[in-house]
């Protein structure tokens, strides 16, 4: 699709209506996953046959720390799942697939090859007429050993604060008023942070601008193009962050799978960490 550096990390609507048989079937080879902030519309509104409904927080976060999974629960979760090593899983959820990228990175962190994202996720299989069921797959459960985590993909409090220090690029994937300071979390979402504004040095290089208005994606040199604006080319290390790493893994989609900038990583601490750290330098406005 769109010659993009990894030809197979998305697929489209039409290829998986034409899978459903296989993500219906109890055998291992395929499975599909909807991924949400919350299980809400999964349950009332149907979702796609074979879907199995994950709820962002309950799920694929650790329920004590403000952490993703440990290694032993993404195993378990996958053996409860009836997901193998060796699984084909496809991922989409709803807010331009927000949480189903976050789960697509986190796939990869546990070393999970075959993990693809349906481009345009909820939004476009429910308005373009794909197939929808109420009927909730139970599957049965496997043996999973994860391969991870590769920490490669994954950037710490401490890389953010070199990458300031070398002043290599940032992209902070939020509005521009979270951006500036103005805000602290988009309207209707929990504030997280106690301070406003971005880490300095910092580009605004918005989730959306990566996806067209139907939340597919946009072409490789379309985005190509998007990042070379800010001197984005893939020959630096490069970290993406937003407020709670959601957004930010739409961007670390587009620029380490997409455009293949393999020195790309997703600040999952994000702004709920760095805007509540003690003398964390910060920078308001545009």
């Amino acid at each position: 699709m769109s010659n993009y550096a990894k030809s197979d990390v998305l697929v489209s609507a039409d290829w998986v209506e034409d899978h459903l048989d296989e993500f219906q079937s109890d055998d291992a080879d395929y499975r599909l996953l909807e991924v949400d902030v919350d299980t809400e519309v999964y349950d009332e509104e149907g979702h796609a046959p074979g879907a199995i409904g994950l709820d962002w927080e309950a799920d694929l976060r650790d329920q004590v720390e403000r952490d993703l999974l440990s290694k032993d629960d993404f195993e378990d979760l996958m053996e409860r799942l009836g997901i193998a090593e060796d699984t084909t899983v496809v991922l989409y959820g709803d807010n331009s697939n927000w949480f189903a990228a976050y789960a697509y990175w986190e796939f990869k962190y546990f070393g999970h090859d075959d993990v693809r994202l349906l481009d345009g996720g909820r939004n476009y299989w429910v308005e373009n007429d794909y197939p929808l069921t109420d009927e909730e797959p139970d599957f049965p459960s496997t043996d999973y050993e994860a391969s991870g985590p590769r920490e490669s993909i994954r950037a710490y409090r401490e890389d953010v604060e070199k990458a300031v220090d070398k002043g290599l690029p940032l992209v902070d994937v939020r509005s521009p008023e979270e951006f500036s300071g103005e805000i602290l979390a988009p309207p209707g979402l929990q504030e997280t942070a106690q301070r406003g504004g971005h880490v300095p040095g910092a580009q605004n290089i918005s989730w959306a601008d990566v996806t067209n208005d139907d939340g597919t994606f946009k072409s490789r040199d379309e985005l190509e193009e998007l990042y070379s604006e800010y001197d984005i080319e893939g020959d630096e290390s490069t970290i993406a962050y937003c407020r709670i790493a959601e957004r930010s893994s739409v961007a670390w989609f587009a620029l380490h799978e997409l455009l293949g900038y393999e020195d790309t990583s997703n600040y999952d601490g994000s702004w709920t960490e760095w805007g509540n750290l003690v003398g964390a330098p910060i920078e308001k406005g545009s």
